[in-house]
């Protein structure tokens, strides 16, 4: 007699998956999951959107409908028996071609960390013929790739949504079904596109920097920073002062005092403007740390520096 507990014989079908969105995504449009980087898609209707992009490496599994996705004149098509994978930083436009109030368009977009499709890959390799982080290794540069969504990918990405629903389960749960979707993707015959893309893929750190340095005039704590890599404060702080050798604060403080230098330079905007637009709400707070860091005050550092004859050393403005 079998076992009715035995989990090889659980199965799952569309249909489950479909009463799983639904409940994941009660408005029309993009809802967001209670995990990070993950969003629930639901359209009563085919509809063109906005061009969008995506940070890092993201996993898209539709439960029912259709849509197209463009990228960079290439169109890749997937329904209920596709998942796609979409590469971080590259622009793409979205229609939803079959949608309906009766079958609403249902999807969800999940973000994979590059470091998670490595460290299960690293598990597997020595099954695989091909080598995916030699050095001599070039990974290919697809912008998207398509694979079957078999049943036990299906079941992994189910149990992945329902453990959602409770706290414990999100924290000691989740995280093992994610490992399992990642590895189910790695099974399929896009294995080595997948880990070369994560290994080509940026650390965390790298785009925290960029993002630091489109938003220098805001006021950047050490949790916005930790939110944009999807980490705690506390462990992105340790990554980062093993990336960079300077914990979060000094190295943004470090940043914003560069960029003034260089405004300082180039043009003779006042120092409250300058300030202001590297992020210091308090002047003299600026003109402290300033002073401090180049050994002049910034109206001292950049009159000299604009009248300095251009090729010479660097000028040593007098102390003001």
């Amino acid at each position: 007699m079998n076992n009715p507990m035995n989990p090889l014989e659980f199965h799952v079908t569309s249909g489950d998956l479909i009463a799983q969105l639904k409940a994941g995504a009660p408005e029309p449009g993009v809802n967001e999951g209670p995990y990070p980087g993950l969003l629930i898609y639901r359209y009563d209707e085919p509809v063109s959107l906005d061009w969008d992009e995506v940070s890092t490496l993201h996993l898209c599994i539709i439960a029912q409908g259709r849509k197209r996705i463009t990228m960079e004149n290439e169109d890749f098509f997937y329904d209920p028996f596709t998942y796609l994978a979409i590469p971080g930083d590259v622009p793409f436009e979205t229609v939803i071609l079959e949608a309906s109030p009766e079958k609403p368009f249902l999807s969800f977009g999940l973000q994979i960390d590059p470091g998670l499709v490595k460290q299960v890959s690293a598990d597997i390799i020595a099954e695989r013929e091909v080598v995916a982080f030699g050095r001599d290794h070039t990974p290919r540069q697809e912008q998207a790739f398509l694979s079957a969504l078999d049943g036990e990918m299906m079941d992994a990405v189910l149990r992945f949504l329902r453990s959602l629903s409770s706290a414990t389960d999100r924290r000691v749960l989740t995280p093992v079904y994610l490992r399992e979707i990642v590895y189910r993707a790695l099974q399929a015959e896009q294995y080595s596109r997948l880990v070369g893309r994560a290994a080509s893929e940026a650390n965390p750190i790298s785009a925290v920097i960029a993002y630091a340095k489109q938003h220098l005039s805001e006021q950047l704590s050490v949790a916005d920073l930790a939110e944009q890599a999807f980490m705690s404060p506390s462990a992105f702080s340790h990554l980062f002062r093993d990336v960079t050798g300077k914990s979060p604060y000094r190295f943004i403080k470090e940043m914003r005092l560069n960029r003034a230098r260089e405004l300082l330079v180039e043009n003779s905007s006042s120092v409250t403007e300058i300030s202001q637009a590297v992020g210091y709400g308090s002047t003299s707070h600026f003109i402290n740390e300033f002073r401090t860091r180049y050994g002049a005050s910034p109206r001292a550092f950049g009159d000299a520096s604009r009248t300095a004859i251009q090729g010479l050393a660097p000028v040593r403005a007098a102390r003001a």
